[in-house]
């Protein structure tokens, strides 16, 4: 059976992969936390959909604390200026989806 969360996990990290290689030229310590971050996301759902009960919750809360991190990165890298609005689009429209599917999955 599919897990829809975990596979728009990876679509993210498919859309943040691009804009962490721009961002490394701008601030290496940011690009690992977003990479850290949206590896995280992945590594929870999937952790989390092979327990049962309340490790399982646990699990899916920390994913989506994982992806509120991933939002607050790519609020930081267009406040900062190292990437525009319109190139994080993407991104931030799939974390928004991935934090609602991993909010619901953890209450």
């Amino acid at each position: 059976m599919a897990f829809d969360a975990y596979d728009r996990s990876l679509d993210l990290i498919r859309a943040l992969a691009p804009l962490a290689r721009t961002l490394a030229s701008h601030d290496a310590t940011l690009t690992k936390q977003l990479r850290d971050a949206a590896s995280s996301i992945t590594q929870n759902l999937a952790e989390g959909s092979g327990r049962r009960g309340k490790d399982r919750k646990a699990h899916w809360s920390y994913a989506h604390g994982s992806t509120e991190e991933v939002i607050g990165i790519l609020d930081l890298v267009v406040a900062w200026g190292y990437l525009d609005e319109a190139a994080v689009r993407t991104a931030r429209e799939l974390a928004g989806r991935v934090r609602a599917m991993a909010f619901r999955l953890a209450h």
